[in-house]
């Protein structure tokens, strides 16, 4: 964090917040183990997920804010009890044609060393500090904390992190959480019942009875995987930690910058349409969704204004939920990493040649490609053979000849509907080092029923550019 940004703001506190009941199925408190999926390990070398919510709040609202979003916290972390725990390593040893092989797992430790909670108080930032120019400001950086923290760091840092800052007229509440316990499904049902919980507390509330939507903590695992995964390799070594250590670095993470682009249901309803009309003429079946012909219309004006020769590749790297795609399907209350991603790589003049349609059909087959079969096919796989992901940096996606975009998060999620207490968020933001990478867009549900916000990590000429493109523009809502 660099000077002026300490400058910015001020930190009150800094407390660790356990589970304020919670005891674990063998009556002692805190004594569980979750072991960690495929899915959940090959998170451990990228960063720490980082949202926040922006809040416009009166100055009376702020004297009880911090004791209950506390003690609220604490109740809903009976509840999400893992995210007060570490994560661990076990060793094993295998005696093989007489040699000794070592392997470790790792697991989370429910041991309720607790979630961090910061109280900060920025003097000189409003709320229209951080919605009204045109690019998102730095200063949200120093508006979460883990910054450039590694997923397998959660062996002696906190799981959580909440960071609550005080505007002159509002609050931010910024959210780390270790993106090996959880996808940004899990993320956001945390969120929604911290927020539930906090409407329902008062400063002296000690228990609650229940919340809508109870999180289903048991790991899934195909019926062919053993239990615990074991690795040839040990995450809390020295050569691993050299191995993997976090590329983004401040030089390129200043070319970048974030901007939101807003789209209304209308207009998504007319790019829609727009996709499914052009697809009809090769005579599929297939039905493009809002989401699928809107990241194609992105994927068509980035490629273009990225400047790219014909014969270059262009890819799209994109999420998908997994829970409702296996048989028998997984609840949504799920916790923990079920997802998994989609590549689709093509040649850019065609690209451009074919347009939006061609583009959301292509993203519409990848998707429909990860069948209960196939994600088992490929957790199989992974479970002979693992592979971490290698840390996302601004160089890595704009390699010569190939250009990347990435897409996670989901309009899906409820981001609007966290009131805690004093109202909805007016603003949902990344934040921090974990969104500062070159060709990542984040779909997020916008203010308004059915509207969709794009915010887009791109750099400022790739901004300027698309920008310029009347086509592109069409549908944005300024």
């Amino acid at each position: 964090m660099s000077s002026d940004k300490c400058a910015e703001v001020r930190f009150i506190s800094t407390d660790i917040v356990r589970p304020a009941n919670y005891c674990s199925s063998s009556g002692a408190a805190s004594d569980e183990c979750i072991e960690l999926s495929k899915w959940d390990l090959t998170m451990l070398t990228v960063g720490y997920t980082q949202r926040g919510l922006l809040y416009s709040c009166k100055e009376e609202d702020k004297t009880t804010m911090v004791t209950r979003l506390k003690t609220s916290l604490a109740l809903t972390l009976d509840h999400f009890f893992p995210l007060a725990g570490r994560v661990a390593v076990r060793k094993h040893s295998h005696g093989v044609d007489a040699t000794e092989i070592e392997t470790s797992s790792v697991y989370i430790d429910c041991n309720s060393k607790g979630a961090e909670f910061i109280h900060a108080i920025a003097d000189n930032i409003t709320v229209g500090n951080i919605i009204d120019p045109v690019y998102v400001p730095r200063v949200l950086e120093s508006l979460v904390s883990l910054n450039n923290v590694m997923n397998y760091e959660g062996l002696s840092k906190p799981l959580l992190s909440i960071q609550v800052t005080e505007l002159i007229d509002g609050v931010f509440i910024g959210c780390s959480m270790n993106h090996s316990v959880c996808d940004g499904t899990s993320f956001w049902h945390f969120f929604n019942s911290w927020s539930e919980i906090s409407r329902e507390t008062t400063t002296t509330t000690t228990t609650h009875h229940g919340i809508s939507r109870i999180p289903f903590l048991k790991r899934w695992f195909p019926e062919s995987a053993g239990t615990p995964i074991q690795l040839l390799f040990s995450i809390d070594s020295k050569s691993f930690k050299e191995t993997y250590t976090s590329t983004t670095t401040a030089t390129s993470a200043s070319q970048l910058e974030l901007k939101f682009f807003h789209f209304t249901a209308e207009n998504i309803a007319g790019l829609k349409a727009k996709a499914n009309l052009c697809i009809s003429a090769e005579s599929t079946s297939a039905k493009i969704s809002s989401l699928q012909a809107l990241l194609a219309h992105f994927w068509v004006a980035i490629t273009r204004a990225r400047y790219l020769n014909q014969d270059d590749e262009t890819s799209y790297l994109l999420a998908i939920n997994y829970r409702g795609r296996l048989n028998p399907p997984v609840p949504q209350e799920y916790f923990g990493n079920l997802s998994g991603a989609g590549l689709v790589t093509v040649k850019v003049g065609e690209l451009l040649e074919r347009g939006i349609g061609w583009g959301s059909l292509l993203l519409n087959q990848v998707i429909m490609s990860h069948n209960d079969k196939a994600i088992r096919s490929s957790c199989d796989s992974w479970i002979d053979k693992p592979i971490l992901l290698v840390p996302f940096n601004s160089a890595s996606s704009s390699r010569s000849g190939h250009s990347l975009l990435l897409t996670g998060s989901s309009p899906r999620f409820n981001m609007y509907g966290n009131d805690f207490g004093w109202g909805r968020p007016i603003a949902v933001r990344s934040a921090g080092s974990s969104c500062k990478m070159d060709g990542v867009l984040s779909a997020h549900p916008g203010p308004n029923e059915g509207s969709i916000e794009i915010e887009a990590c791109l750099s400022v000429e790739t901004f300027e550019a698309l920008e310029n493109n009347a086509e592109f523009m069409e549908f944005v809502t300024v």
